[in-house]
């Protein structure tokens, strides 16, 4: 760990051109050192910041929303004022609600602001029954369902996401039955419980969140995980 402003200054340096993992392991080391540290991540914030979904920066801008640092947080409301990734609707859905209360990391909210956000995308009908027929979500654009996908993958250090739930499907042989375990949304022969039974923070098993309704069957998740956003966008 560094212990003088000359190895900051060599981290802050590396940061940009290390690869993701050591990336990761930097952002921890900068991050306890206090002002200088994060004044460096400041810095890799500015430089980074594009369209592609990237997960350092996503977890260099979640250590310091963290921070109740009165400079820091001033720096994040004018540089990033909507969060670290652009929030694209093709359909001028507003995801300001769900940026936020994933930088907070209340997935709980999270959660429930991204169905009602599908079910804006899929439109009136969604919205009044608060759930998606699988044919509504074939014609989701793929832009929105990036940019839903990114604010989550981002603010969970690469954890949740339907992309995250995906390829665990995938690995899967696209069975569902397995997939459910998995992810924690089944064990043995019981459903976990919403919203009791799932865990609502990062220690929750890799894809656990956000949820689907899979009492309903797999064709709402089968349309989402072969959506054509994945192959159009480097998932």
């Amino acid at each position: 760990m560094a212990d003088n402003p000359l190895d900051l200054s060599q981290l802050g340096s590396q940061l940009s051109q290390s690869s993701e993992k050591t990336q990761l392991q930097i952002i921890d080391q900068l991050f306890v050192q206090g002002r200088e540290g994060w004044r460096l991540l400041q810095d890799f914030l500015k430089t980074g910041y594009g369209e592609r979904p990237q997960l350092a920066l996503g977890k260099a801008y979640q250590a310091l929303y963290s921070l109740e640092d009165e400079g820091v947080q001033d720096f994040l409301s004018q540089q990033f004022p909507l969060g670290i990734f652009p929030l694209k609707s093709e359909c001028r859905i507003d995801y300001r609600p769900l940026q936020r209360a994933l930088a907070e990391q209340d997935f709980e909210k999270a959660d429930a602001l991204t169905r009602e956000k599908l079910c804006e995308l899929a439109g009136e009908g969604a919205i009044q029954r608060k759930w998606l027929y699988f044919t509504e979500v074939e014609r989701f654009p793929s832009l929105d369902l990036h940019t839903v996908n990114a604010l989550w993958w981002l603010h969970s250090q690469g954890r949740f996401g339907f992309s995250v739930q995906r390829k665990i499907w995938l690995g899967a042989g696209k069975d569902f039955v397995k997939l459910w375990p998995k992810i924690g949304w089944k064990d043995g022969n019981s459903w976990t419980k919403y919203p009791k039974g799932f865990t609502w923070e990062l220690g929750a098993p890799a894809g656990h969140l956000p949820l689907l309704n899979q009492l309903r069957g797999v064709r709402v998740a089968a349309s989402l995980y072969a959506h054509p956003v994945w192959n159009e966008y480097d998932w």
